[in-house]
């Protein structure tokens, strides 16, 4: 696939950190499908640009000025795979899903983020069709100060229990459910 996989791969990281649906609808196959939107929101879900804008908003909504730089992009046939980190700023509620359901809600923390992913893409017609991730997700939760559980678990669950946990879920899943509507329009 020659300089276009690395092109789709990399756009796939682009549309993500910028929520541009004309680069989505460039990069990503009507049948893009996404094992990772299991714990996000339903919109998140959906086929095609419009599940990849969903994400993307879903991220931002939790992460400002959240940049994906690559570390490595190798391919071969129709497979990819690009390492890179996720960094930004946790300025929103970090919203969780199980089943289409808030699992967990992280109130904002301030906290700078920076860590390690490795995704593994399948390309199609030149674009990406299908995406799955290995993350530092232990990394992650540490920098939120989640893992190991300390201050912010107490607040966590204060949020859950006054309902603020809910109503972020509810803001969130709107977020998404607005940015996979671009990809309609």
């Amino acid at each position: 696939m020659g300089n276009g996989a690395t092109d789709a791969a990399l756009g796939l990281f682009t549309v993500l950190e910028t929520g541009e649906a004309a680069l989505a609808a460039q990069y990503i196959h009507d049948d893009f499908s996404n094992r990772e939107a299991t714990v996000s929101p339903p919109a998140c879900s959906l086929p095609g640009a419009a599940g990849v804008l969903a994400s993307g908003a879903w991220m931002r909504s939790a992460f400002s000025d959240l940049r994906f730089p690559i570390l490595g992009v190798a391919h071969e046939g129709d497979q990819a795979w690009v390492r890179l980190r996720m960094q930004g700023q946790h300025t929103g509620p970090f919203v969780l899903y199980r089943d289409g359901a808030l699992d967990q809600a992280i109130p904002p923390t301030g906290a700078l983020i920076d860590f390690e992913h490795v995704h593994v893409l399948r390309l199609r017609d030149g674009k990406v069709v299908r995406h799955e991730a290995v993350r530092d997700d232990v990394t992650l939760l540490g920098q939120l100060g989640v893992f190991p559980p300390g201050p912010l678990a107490l607040r966590a669950l204060a949020w859950k229990l006054t309902g603020r946990a809910a109503r972020a879920a509810t803001r969130t899943t709107a977020v998404a459910a607005r940015a996979a509507a671009h990809a309609r329009t």
